[in-house]
């Protein structure tokens, strides 16, 4: 042995482990100086990680182990249990294949009675780290069902990810709407009258652009809690309702499918020839202006032509945008005075809402009884509640694609109804929606143009 070498005695403990007895520093450091006494290793020195998992081997005392052993300093490392090294099989085989027994260092575990140094005490080594790594998977699958039974009973994760708009209250384990809920209502506000979310953002000093779109995407706001892909009836108090945040995420998704060229030519796919019926294109005019040409007068696109002889005019495209765009704005003005049907205060949609919460609360007190008391019955009335609960959802989905139209001209009402406002404020994307949104077609018949609308009441 030699004599100028240090046998690193290594004690690591949780916060957990402190508690326990046999894991708390002052024990482990007493056994492990009586085993090295009692192996002849009279030379050694402490290295002690106080507070620090065992998930990584990111800690201060072994990290100055590892540059020990790499400097020569270390002959032999003991611990107390091979866990309080590592509970990963993967860093556990990584610091004894490629740091200890590289530089001649043997690895010894007093309660496995292992000593590295032997092909058995390798053998036991492979087979107790295997073990770690399946305990430490156990404790983060158990955790795991605790997070999920926790926002299954309406509570949420925690504070660490506190939504805007809200304060987290840890001793009810509840969201609770803070000062910042008013501006959070009116970005969905904002956001159903044609805004974009960076004016939006901007108009309300929200502090990045992104932070809008975040806003809306988050169901919380309307009461629920989304985790791991499933989503829970929290018993925190909504901010919008529910039928705000899904006409929002209709709208949001209207905009981001909708097949709009990404060119920056407003009416592109709206134009008609007047003479032919072709359909009809922007073209290049000099270096910086754009005229509306036939396709039937364009031999490019053959397949295109419904007349080789038509004669329609060429005409300006800031002419033709300047005559469309007005008679949508005078469109959008008379369309803001007609009064809205009357819809009833109890829509089926409600009904079936209200529904869902109904059973969705029956099916959250269902799992606090069995999370008592594992009893078969209650398991029985679990599932068929959730068939319940995934029928109303299905009638809700059903229903709602049914009345989406009518909710797609509600929120076209609301844009139309500002629309001399925002107009200028809107990004091209926006403005090509909202006018794909609005217009079935555009005609054009020499000098006249004839705007085909979608709706009209």
């Amino acid at each position: 042995m030699d004599n100028t070498k240090t046998a690193a005695i290594y004690i690591r403990v949780s916060t957990d482990a402190q508690r326990e007895e046999g894991y708390s520093i002052d024990a482990q450091k007493e056994m492990l100086q009586a085993h090295c006494v009692s192996k002849g290793l009279k030379n050694y020195a402490y290295y002690i990680d106080g507070g620090f998992t065992g998930s990584n081997i990111e800690r201060p005392e072994l990290q100055r182990l590892i540059s020990d052993v790499k400097g020569g300093k270390i002959s032999h490392v003991v611990v107390y249990k091979l866990d309080r090294l590592s509970r990963s099989q993967k860093d556990t085989l990584y610091l004894i294949e490629d740091v200890f027994n590289p530089h001649g260092v043997d690895f010894i575990s007093m309660n496995e009675s292992m000593d590295t140094s032997t092909p058995l005490g390798r053998l036991m080594l492979g087979i107790l780290s295997a073990f770690a790594q399946l305990e430490r998977e156990n404790i983060r699958e158990r955790t795991r069902m605790g997070m999920r039974e926790r926002v299954k009973s309406g509570k949420w994760m925690g504070g660490g990810r506190t939504p805007f708009g809200y304060d987290y209250d840890e001793e009810n384990g509840r969201l609770v709407p803070n000062k910042d809920a008013e501006r959070v209502r009116k970005v969905y506000e904002l956001y159903l009258k044609g805004h974009s979310t960076a004016n939006i953002a901007q108009t309300l000093g929200l502090k990045y652009d992104k932070l809008a779109y975040q806003i809306l995407s988050r169901k919380s706001n309307a009461g629920y809690i989304q985790y791991n892909g499933e989503e829970y009836p929290g018993n925190h108090e909504p901010i919008i309702s529910l039928e705000t945040y899904e006409t929002a995420m209709r709208y949001m998704k209207e905009r981001s499918i909708k097949k709009v060229s990404e060119s920056n030519y407003l009416f592109t796919g709206l134009l008609y020839c007047g003479k032919c019926g072709a359909k009809m294109r922007y073209q290049k005019w000099g270096k910086h202006d754009c005229k509306i040409v036939c396709y039937s007068q364009d031999k490019s696109k053959p397949h295109l032509v419904k007349d080789p002889d038509c004669d329609n005019c060429k005409i300006w495209a800031s002419d033709i945008e300047d005559v469309v765009v007005k008679d949508l704005l005078t469109y959008s003005f008379h369309q803001s005075k007609i009064n809205m049907p009357q819809i009833s205060n109890m829509s089926l949609l409600e009904v079936l809402h209200d529904q869902y919460n109904t059973v969705a609360q029956k099916l959250r007190r269902l799992y606090n009884l069995y999370a008592e008391s594992e009893d078969e019955i209650l398991l029985a009335s679990i599932n068929e509640t959730k068939k319940e609960l995934k029928n109303i959802q299905l009638q809700i989905e059903n229903e709602t694609e049914k009345t989406q139209q009518e909710g797609n001209f509600v929120s076209l009402k609301k844009t139309l109804s500002t629309l001399s406002e925002t107009w200028e404020h809107m990004t091209p994307k926006e403005k090509k929606v909202l006018v794909n949104d609005c217009i079935n077609k555009i005609t054009i018949n020499d000098g006249t143009v004839n705007v085909d609308y979608k709706f009209s009441v």
